[in-house]
C-alpha cells in the first residue's frame, strides 16, 4: 500500500537541504555512525568497487570485538570494544591502521542483552579534537585526541529488551542521547566540553528501539534533532530541548537511522511480521479483557490466561514490570503496539505541534528492515530489507523503480548501506560487500568477500573504506 501526496517545492529545496549537516567536521570526515548527518553519503569520487583481504587493502589491523561501526575525525579513526569484560575506546591512525591509544571505561554493571547485540555497539561521534563515545553499561564519556579523559556522565541502567544501541551525536556545542526503553525513555544534552548535563525529556510514548538522531535545520536557522520512537518523530530544539512539531504513525519499534532530503525526512521501522498492513492481531479494550480472560480476578491479564494464539505470542514484550501480569497501562501500551504498522514513511520536515494530518507525503509497506537504514543518495531511496532484498524508490513520488536480490550475497543484512563515487555498498552479515552501480538502471557490479562477520556500517572518507569485521579493521582504496 502507498499514499502520496505531491512534494511541492522538490527542486526549490535541494539547496536547503545541502546546509542539513549538524555536526562541526572537516571535509573528508565521517565524524558519527553512518557518516555526515547519518546520511551514509560521501562526497568522494573515486571509491574502489573490487577489495578484500590482500586486494586493495591499504592496511589491516585486528581489533577487540564490538559492533561499533568506524568514525572518521581529522586524521583519527575511532571504535568502542569490549575485551576481558572491560569497555573500550580506542583511536587509531587513520593513514596506517596504526594503534594509538585505548581507555577503559568504568563498568558497574552488564546489562543483559539480545544475542543480535553487543556491550559496545554504539558507535562514537567526534567533532575534530574531542571524540564521545557511549556505553550502556555506564554512560557517556569523552576524551580528547590525546587521550585524556575529560569529562564521563553516568546514566542507566536501563531496561531495554534488545540492550541499548543509539549512537551521541555532536551538534553545535551538545553532544545529544536518545535512551529509549520499556519504561522511562528520554533524549539527553549534555555541554560537550563539561559534560554538564543542559536539557532532558521524557519520551513517554518510546518504549523500545534505538534509531540515532539526524539534524534539521530550518530555513530561520534553528537546529532540530530528528528523533524517531515508538509511535511517534520528535524534532528537539537544539538548544532547550523543546519539542517543536511531532508526528505520529510509526511503528513500536523504531532502530534505523532517519534520513534527512530536500524538505523531507524518510523514517523506516519494523517490529515484528504482525504489524505488517493488514496483519495486525485485534487486542480488545481492557476492561473487555478482564471480563473475558481475568480468571483469578486480580484485575490483571496474564500471559496463561489468554487464549493460544497470537494474542498471547505477543503479549510478553509489554510486561515492564516483569510480573508476569499485564495491568491497565501496560495493556494499553500492548494494544497501541499491536496496532501499529511497519513501514517506510516520507515526512515533510518542519511546522509546530502535532503535523500528523499534513506531513505524510508517501508510505511504502512491504520489504522494510528491521536493523539497515535506507539511503538516499542522487534523488533515489535505496532500502535492503534484513534478509537482501534491496528495493529502489523515487525520493519525490515514492514509486518502485526497481526491486531485486542482491546476487550472490543472500544473506543477513545488519549494517546499513553507504555510497560515494557513483557506487552504493551493502554488507552483509557473513562479509559479502556488493558494490551496486547507482542510479534508476542498477547494475551489480561486484560482490567482495571478507574473512569474517561484519555487523559494523562501513565508513567512507578521501577515497578510502574502513571496514570492521568481527576480528579485524580494513582500510581499502584504489591501486
Amino acid at each position: 500500500m502507498r499514499v502520496r501526496r505531491a512534494a511541492a517545492g522538490w527542486c526549490m529545496l535541494a539547496v536547503v537541504w545541502l546546509g542539513l549537516v549538524g555536526e562541526t567536521s572537516q571535509a573528508g570526515d565521517w565524524p558519527r555512525f553512518r557518516g555526515p548527518n547519518g546520511s551514509g553519503v560521501a562526497a568522494d569520487a573515486a571509491l574502489p568497487r573490487s577489495f578484500s583481504p590482500g586486494r586493495n587493502q591499504v592496511w589491516a589491523v585486528d581489533v577487540p570485538p564490538g559492533f561499533s561501526s568506524p568514525i572518521v575525525s581529522g586524521d583519527s579513526l575511532f571504535l568502542t570494544a569490549v575485551e576481558d569484560e572491560k569497555l573500550l575506546t580506542l583511536r587509531y591512525d587513520r593513514n596506517t591502521g596504526a594503534e594509538l591509544w585505548r581507555r577503559e571505561c568504568p563498568r558497574p554493571r552488564s546489562e543483559k542483552l539480545d544475542n543480535r547485540n553487543h556491550a559496545a555497539a554504539p558507535s562514537a561521534a567526534a567533532d575534530g579534537a574531542n571524540v564521545y563515545v557511549f556505553f550502556g553499561d555506564f554512560g557517556l564519556v569523552s576524551y580528547d585526541f590525546d587521550g585524556n579523559e575529560r569529562w564521563r556522565l553516568p546514566l542507566g541502567p536501563f531496561d531495554n529488551s534488545y540492550g541499548m544501541g543509539a549512537s551521541p551525536i555532536v551538534v553545535d556545542g551538545v553532544v545529544a542521547l536518545v535512551c529509549d526503553q520499556r519504561s522511562g525513555s528520554f533524549i539527553v544534552a549534555a555541554d560537550k566540553n563539561t559534560g554538564k548535563v543542559l536539557w532532558k525529556r521524557d519520551r513517554p510514548d518510546a518504549i523500545s528501539g534505538h534509531s540515532t538522531p539526524v539534524v534539521y535545520e530550518t530555513a530561520a536557522g534553528k537546529k532540530q534533532i530528528l528523533a524517531p520512537g515508538s509511535f511517534r518523530m520528535d524534532a528537539y530544539a537544539v538548544e532547550t530541548g523543546k519539542s517543536e512539531w511531532w508526528v505520529y504513525g510509526l511503528a513500536s519499534e523504531m532502530k534505523s537511522v532517519p534520513v534527512v532530503g530536500p524538505g523531507m525526512v524518510y523514517v523506516a521501522g519494523y517490529n515484528v511480521p504482525e504489524n505488517d498492513a493488514g496483519q495486525q492481531v485485534e487486542v480488545p479494550p481492557f476492561a473487555k479483557a478482564l471480563a473475558e480472560y481475568d480468571a483469578d480476578g486480580n484485575k490483571q491479564v496474564s500471559r496463561d490466561e489468554l487464549p493460544e494464539g497470537r494474542l498471547r505470542k505477543l503479549v510478553g514484550f509489554s510486561d515492564g514490570n516483569k510480573d508476569g501480569e499485564l495491568n491497565e497501562a501496560e495493556w494499553r501500551i500492548y494494544a497501541a503496539a499491536q496496532a501499529s504498522e511497519n513501514g517506510l514513511r516520507a515526512i515533510r520536515l518542519g511546522g509546530q505541534g502535532d503535523t500528523t494530518a499534513k506531513s505524510l507525503t508517501w508510505k511504502q509497506q512491504r520489504g522494510i528492515p528491521q536493523l539497515p537504514s535506507p539511503l538516499l543518495y542522487q534523488g533515489i531511496l535505496y532500502m535492503v530489507n534484513d534478509g537482501g532484498r534491496l528495493t529502489l524508490f523515487d525520493a519525490e513520488t515514492g514509486d518502485v523503480i526497481r526491486q531485486l536480490r542482491l546476487r550472490g550475497a543472500v544473506d543477513h543484512y545488519y549494517a546499513s548501506p553507504v555510497a560515494g563515487g557513483g557506487h552504493v555498498y551493502f554488507a552483509s552479515q557473513a562479509g559479502h560487500v556488493t558494490v551496486l552501480r547507482a542510479g534508476r538502471k542498477p547494475s551489480i557490479l561486484a560482490v567482495n568477500e571478507m574473512d569474517d562477520a561484519v555487523y559494523a556500517t562501513p565508513a567512507i572518507a578521501d577515497g578510502r573504506i574502513y571496514m570492521r569485521t568481527a576480528s579485524r579493521l580494513y582500510c581499502f582504496g584504489n591501486e
